[in-house]
């Protein structure tokens, strides 16, 4: 019998606590799994059935395939996913997010601000930076060419490394809010005038205008691509970020939504689609400026997405929740794990299987069984 089934998207559910604790406490923290994220400089065990065991997230080029997961697992594939291999990595703390640049050289974070490079295809790693005494874990990770990268996690923590993550250093994410330059153009003139005038006074002159904001302190969960280095951060309390410089600058997009967004995509027609708890989805059609809420069918919490070759739309999350779509993502079809284990990525193979990833590992779905 297959592990998996159909619905229509008419169907609810409800969010179980316990597999939120055992996968994570809202993805904005995958720091409440079970595990102690902690890391003694030993190596990751090296588990018998690794590919049952909890992978986080997964990424492929040209035709190799790389999961991460608990206590520092990462898994590769050179065929489909039809089998994996364990690595060797220097770390026990949990990995959250991965990143190929091309088919050897990419990077892995997770837990412990730990980041580990390979230039092998996955086959062995480095670790490149681990700071435990922050307490703040690394959710995801991009880089726009072989040297300039970021890392992004927990209370608005940012990394960047410009010699292809050799060296990290800690940037805060100072986004300006979306029209923000307009505004100030427009009041510009008036607020240098009363502060001229306050000068001349003799008089004490704060105003908000120029008063340093302060840092952004959202969960930073995911990042998404786009085209010409634009990028776009799903992040807590229904913040969006986006970025038109690979990251160098971030403005603050409006949004409607008050709840998390755990994950975000862009698809191959510009369209960006954020989502997040209870089923939640928003699409914008003008790079973040609006967005409109899609009807998901689901209450439960989604948190990944990706675009098939031929536009079929997979968005996947808790509950053994994998949502499809043939219309670009405004209607959806529900096609379910009957163990109901949270899926938290999902990949096109190269032969047309749809790869998912989560609480129950590695898993391939036939083209004709989504």
């Amino acid at each position: 019998m297959s592990r998996f089934s159909t619905h229509r998207s008419g169907w609810r559910a409800v969010v179980s606590p316990a597999l939120l604790a055992t996968v994570a406490i809202g993805l904005g923290s995958w720091v409440a799994s079970a595990q102690e994220a902690t890391d003694d400089g030993e190596y990751a065990y090296m588990a018998p059935r690794a590919a049952l065991t909890l992978l986080v997230d997964a990424t492929s080029v040209d035709g190799n395939t790389v999961a991460v997961g608990d206590r520092g697992i990462v898994l590769v594939s050179g065929d489909n996913g039809v089998s994996w291999t364990q690595s060797r990595v220097p770390t026990r703390s949990m990995l959250t997010g991965v990143y190929f640049h091309d088919e050897k050289v990419g990077w892995a974070v997770g837990h412990d601000a730990v980041i580990l490079k390979t230039e092998d295809g996955g086959t062995s790693w480095r670790r490149v930076n681990y700071a435990p005494e922050l307490d703040l874990p690394l959710f995801d990770v991009w880089f726009a060419d072989a040297d300039n990268g970021l890392a992004v996690g927990a209370y608005g923590f940012v990394l960047v490394t410009d010699d292809g993550g050799e060296t990290w250093n800690e940037r805060t994410l100072d986004a300006v809010a979306f029209g923000a330059a307009v505004e100030e153009d427009e009041a510009g003139a008036d607020v240098a005038g009363e502060a001229a005038e306050a000068e001349e006074a003799g008089d004490d002159y704060e105003d908000e205008f120029w008063e340093e904001e302060p840092p952004q302190d959202f969960h930073l969960n995911t990042i998404a691509a786009g085209n010409n280095g634009r990028l776009f951060i799903a992040a807590e309390a229904g913040n969006v970020f986006r970025s038109d410089d690979a990251g160098q600058t971030w403005t603050q997009m409006p949004s409607d939504y008050d709840g998390s967004f755990f994950g975000g995509t862009v698809l191959a027609n510009g369209d960006v689609l954020m989502f997040g708890l209870q089923g939640t989805m928003y699409r914008s059609v003008d790079g973040g400026e609006s967005w409109r809420e899609i009807d998901t069918g689901v209450s439960i919490t989604l948190v990944e997405a990706v675009e098939l070759a031929d536009g079929t739309l997979v968005v996947v999350g808790m509950s053994g929740t994998v949502l499809v779509s043939r219309d670009g993502g405004e209607s959806f079809e529900l096609v379910q794990r009957q163990d109901r284990k949270a899926v938290t990525r999902a990949l096109a193979a190269d032969d047309g299987a749809l790869l998912l990833f989560g609480a129950a590992g590695a898993a391939r779905l036939a083209t004709g069984d989504f």
